[in-house]
């Protein structure tokens, strides 16, 4: 895992990244959908994990508004999983998240998805409350988490929407 690295996904890796979409969840976003996060959405940021061979193997999403973040969706391609992958690109998109200011995060997960769970909760996510038949595939329930515990911002952070004073 030492040779992926993470970067901020572009309107590039679209095709890859809803590749990885459709072969993760029951109701994947369309295509059009991760091209307009990528050009329309000034609240959304994601990132990439990526081979040495320049491979998209999973992707994690948040939108910002001023100090939430919420994360959209995170899934690493299937012959990838049980790496941790997984964990990098959480971890890497909440040290993300707090480089731009966010103070606590948010999430939905499926109540049978016990393996992202127990990522959610090692990374300092706690259960708040609960969303009845949230997905629309089967009606399951999604359990609400939230985190306070957010890295330090790292100070020498900046990118395109930096804006100086």
């Amino acid at each position: 895992m030492a040779d992926i690295t993470l970067r901020r996904m572009t309107l590039a890796d679209a095709t890859a990244v809803h590749a990885i979409e459709a072969a993760t969840f029951a109701i994947p976003w369309s295509l059009q959908s991760f091209e307009e996060e990528m050009t329309r959405n000034a609240c959304a940021r994601y990132l990439v994990a990526q081979t040495p061979t320049g491979d998209i193997i999973g992707f994690a999403g948040v939108w910002v508004v001023i100090d939430e973040g919420h994360i959209t969706n995170i899934a690493v391609r299937k012959d990838y999983r049980g790496q941790g992958i997984g964990r990098l690109l959480t971890a890497g998109l909440m040290q993300y998240a707090a480089n731009l200011g966010v103070t606590y995060m948010t999430l939905e997960v499926r109540r049978s998805n016990e393996t992202a769970q127990s990522l959610y909760r090692s990374l300092g996510f706690i259960q708040v409350g609960v969303r009845k038949k949230y997905y629309e595939d089967n009606g399951e329930d999604a359990l609400f988490m939230v985190c306070d515990h957010m890295p330090p911002a790292q100070e020498d952070f900046e990118e395109p929407e930096t804006v100086r004073e």
